[in-house]
């Protein structure tokens, strides 16, 4: 019997790609062979994120764009997994009915049997990975047990579950020895890994582990959640020189009032000695973080007092959300009073205060030297990254093709001619 070819799309974060990634080692296993191309497919599987509203949005246009390519004959089925099918199986099986299969997160084996395969229990956890060769996320947990009112993660993927270490560390073994170079670290919150498994938040010790891989240079922490930082893994990344000195933490707001609402565990006060001590510890450190405007009792004042925050301590890299209202979590009883032009206007200012401190530091840039792996060619230029930026969502460093010569996946030495308010542009130093 022909089998099927099947088309996987994957929504949202790192943590959906790794799910992805580890479903497709079980197609491939099946012998089912995986296309892109929709006029070539049988099958196109889904792997939505339910996160916000406007995550929401795009994968419910995903699956109506393919529900379309079934019902004009394009294709045969369509399957929609991960959070936003988790979290509302039955309303959206009520809603897009010609939808063929609906599946929760990491429910394996039930898409694949959707497929006509079988599971194959001894590959669980192990990957095809989809992102450039040289870079790898690396998912060291799952789930999340702090109690922000706003968050819908964990009514989507569950209490917080350490991987245990040896597992982990069998898995980066087989990714640098298949070309991987740098090692992204990922879960819903990387601070709290191994307190379930060994009794303490033990991040350090995992990350010291692996930075004795062969073959891996460089380790980047993301998700990093502040209220309890543990002094052991400050010392790590300062002291390890594998881990880049970049560290991801989404810190949401900086009013006190705001912080209570949003039950971050943390105070304004704390937060800042925590930036201190880091930036203290750590030299050179980059440090990215996401803040939400628009939180129901964000004042016009709590929000001034957040652009000032943000002016004062001028952060390498800032990303701005606004609030999304999400069902059963502790602040939906709130509402939503803030209107959407004024939460837009919101981040839209804040946006432009981070485009001038972005802007002014990679001015301070021109001139120096750093190391740039290199990710892709575009047009005419290489398209690399420094330590100071994680792919898809910091900014680039772009090496004309005219002056330099580089392969896809290797570390160059880069002298930095101009930037702009993301990305930087370089030469390789001869």
């Amino acid at each position: 019997m022909k089998k099927e070819v099947v088309k996987v799309v994957t929504l949202g974060c790192s943590k959906n790609t790794v799910d992805s990634e580890r479903l497709i080692r079980q197609i491939k296993a099946n012998r089912i062979r995986l296309s892109d191309k929709d006029e070539e497919v049988d099958t196109i599987i889904i792997n939505t994120c339910g996160f916000i509203e406007a995550a929401k949005e795009e994968s419910i246009n995903a699956i109506l764009e393919a529900v379309k390519l079934k019902n004009d004959g394009v294709i045969k089925k369509v399957v929609v997994a991960g959070c936003l099918s988790g979290r509302y199986a039955n309303d959206l099986k009520n809603e897009i009915s010609d939808v063929d299969n609906y599946f929760g997160v990491e429910e394996y084996e039930g898409i694949i049997k959707s497929i006509g395969g079988k599971i194959f229990y001894d590959l669980l956890g192990e990957r095809s990975t989809t992102t450039p060769p040289h870079y790898a996320y690396l998912k060291i947990s799952e789930g999340c047990d702090n109690p922000c009112s706003f968050c819908a993660i964990p009514l989507i993927r569950g209490h917080h579950r350490s991987i245990p270490m040896e597992q982990l560390l069998h898995e980066a073994e087989k990714l640098a020895e298949t070309a991987t170079k740098e090692l992204i670290i990922i879960g819903q919150d990387t601070t709290d890994y191994g307190i379930d498994l060994y009794g303490k938040r033990n991040a350090s010790e995992l990350l010291d582990k692996l930075s004795c891989i062969k073959n891996l240079d460089w380790i980047r922490l993301m998700y990093a959640y502040p209220s309890h930082f543990p002094d052991d893994l400050i010392d790590m990344i300062a002291a390890n020189p594998k881990i880049v000195k970049y560290i991801d933490m989404p810190l949401q707001h900086i009013a006190d009032d705001c912080l209570k609402s949003m039950r971050r565990g943390i105070t304004k006060r704390r937060t800042i000695e925590l930036i201190e001590k880091l930036r203290n510890k750590i030299p050179n450190l980059v440090l990215r973080t996401t803040l939400i405007v628009g939180y129901p009792s964000e004042t016009e004042a709590h929000f001034e007092e957040l652009c000032q925050f943000v002016k004062e301590y001028e952060f390498e890299r800032l990303g701005v959300f606004t609030f999304s209202a999400e069902e059963n979590t502790p602040s939906f009883i709130l509402g939503d009073p803030i209107p959407e032009k004024v939460k837009n206007e919101r981040k839209n200012i804040l946006m432009d205060i981070q485009q001038e401190i972005s802007s002014r530091k990679n001015q301070e840039l021109i001139g120096t030297t750093t190391d740039v792996i290199i990710d892709s060619i575009e047009g005419e230029h290489y398209v690399g990254r420094s330590y100071r930026d994680a792919p898809e969502v910091d900014g680039e460093v772009l090496i004309p093709i005219s002056t330099s010569k580089a392969k896809i996946g290797k570390s160059y030495k880069t002298i930095i001619t101009d930037a702009n308010e993301y990305d930087l542009y370089g030469d390789i130093v001869k």
